[in-house]
């Protein structure tokens, strides 16, 4: 893309001059690359700015005055939108190019994108690197328990209902025990002593 300055280097107009010299100033010092094409010594470069000049941007006249600013072949304005441009540090979206990284344009265009989004970028990709949220691992839980059991090429086998542990039931507990299996063990001191004094 190149930015063409169409502009009267004869003009008699000093107001114009002084406009031709701000523009071309401005851009240098934001050292934008340009290309300047003159309108008073070559009518093919007067008959084309006049011709790509959008008809509701041109004078009551109908003759457009330079300075005109065009990107490649978009017109990008004349020298009052520059100037309002410039004053809104907006001079890059002027000239439909993108702001060099750390201007104060690219800022005030950073800020007008968290304004419009709502989140600051560097949160937005601190927020995308966070800890699931409940919903995610809800899902993720979901996902799990839907998993299908292992068969027996795979591993360990489902358990089914018929070899889940079945509650102990009342006949299958613990019986007490009775006389005869307590004389069968074997006596220790301890209770030796407490039968001979239970005896006597």
């Amino acid at each position: 893309m190149v930015i063409k300055v169409y502009l009267a280097t004869a003009s008699g107009s000093t107001a114009i001059k002084k406009k031709q010299q701000d523009v071309v100033g401005f851009l240098e010092a934001l050292k934008v690359d340009y290309t300047e094409f003159d309108i008073a010594t070559n009518e093919e470069n007067r008959m084309w700015m006049r011709e790509n000049v959008p008809g509701e941007k041109k004078p009551t006249n109908g003759i457009p005055l330079p300075p005109q600013i065009f990107n490649d072949q978009n017109y990008c304005g004349d020298y009052d939108t520059f100037f309002n441009a410039k004053e809104d540090n907006e001079v890059f979206a002027f000239l439909g190019l993108a702001p060099p990284a750390g201007s104060k344009e690219a800022q005030l265009a950073e800020k007008a994108l968290i304004l419009q989004n709502g989140k600051d970028p560097e949160e937005h990709h601190k927020t995308s690197m966070k800890e699931p949220s409940e919903k995610e691992e809800e899902v993720e839980h979901k996902e799990e328990d839907s998993e299908e059991p292992l068969t027996e090429d795979e591993g360990e086998q489902p358990v089914t209902e018929d070899e889940e542990e079945e509650p102990i039931t009342e006949d299958e507990e613990e019986e007490p025990v009775t006389e005869e299996e307590e004389e069968e063990e074997p006596v220790t001191e301890d209770e030796e002593q407490g039968e001979a004094a239970t005896e006597s």
